[in-house]
């Protein structure tokens, strides 16, 4: 791991200047869209039968993942098992402030309930009291587990709540950890996904940490932009709806 002098010193040079942007994605058409989506429902009101449609909806619009919370994996990898369809599972959701070792044993006994995927939200308090550290273990030791169980992870932040020099080092110390994917919102804050923000976590992670789009994301054209701006994938709660007005 880069040493965190080492993402200090890039920090400074990213705030002089930004590494150039990747080439741009070629976006999908029509139900091509659905490749490139991650549906979640993580509200805390969600219900069982609202889990079901959510993985039905899954099955047969072939949605690259759903993302849900952790009492909810067991059902979901089981209604998706035959479904090439991964499970996502959020883990410290919403706030992030859990204890590093929970975070483990969260991921672990997702991990064990069929999930695929972890998306875990960083400790923005941490990262905000300059202990880096701490963060950077903290990640690095989930990420471990994870890619231990061939499973990917996902860093997510409140990208609201950081200063442009915070959101500089919170990739790169995701970076250095060897993240698979960051995500700039949980969702909660009901922010809207943004073009500029997508561009500059691509172009600080470069090709070793994709990024994934999330906040409000209501329509085929944001999806194209997003994808335009560097995200990999896009994650909202309202794929089904992107993917039948795409098609239409």
């Amino acid at each position: 791991m880069d040493s965190i002098a080492n993402i200090l010193s890039l920090t400074d040079q990213y705030e002089r200047q930004l590494p150039d942007r990747r080439s741009e994605l070629v976006p999908p058409e029509g139900s091509a869209i659905a490749n490139w989506i991650e549906c979640s429902l993580l509200q805390p009101e969600a219900t069982l039968m609202q889990v079901k449609a959510l993985c039905d909806d899954a099955r047969q619009n072939q949605i690259t993942a759903v993302c849900v919370n952790p009492g909810y994996v067991s059902l979901a990898s089981g209604l998706l098992a035959n479904a090439c369809v991964p499970v996502s599972a959020a883990v410290a959701y919403p706030l992030g402030a859990s204890l590093p070792t929970l975070k483990v044993i969260e991921a672990l006994t997702c991990l064990s309930n069929g999930a695929k995927e972890i998306d875990m939200v960083l400790n923005m308090g941490a990262l905000k009291g300059e202990a880096y550290g701490q963060v950077l273990n903290e990640i690095y030791a989930v990420t471990q587990v994870v890619h231990n169980q061939r499973a990917t992870i996902t860093i997510t932040l409140e990208k609201d709540l950081l200063t442009h020099r915070e959101t500089l080092i919170a990739c790169l110390l995701c970076k250095a950890a060897g993240a698979d994917y960051i995500k700039p919102h949980t969702g909660f804050d009901e922010a809207v996904a943004h073009t500029d923000e997508v561009d500059l976590l691509a172009r600080v992670a470069g090709p070793e940490v994709k990024v994934k789009a999330s906040g409000t994301i209501n329509n085929p054209q944001s999806v194209w932009d997003l994808i335009n701006a560097g995200a990999a994938r896009i994650v909202s709660s309202n794929g089904v709806k992107i993917i039948q007005d795409a098609v239409q």
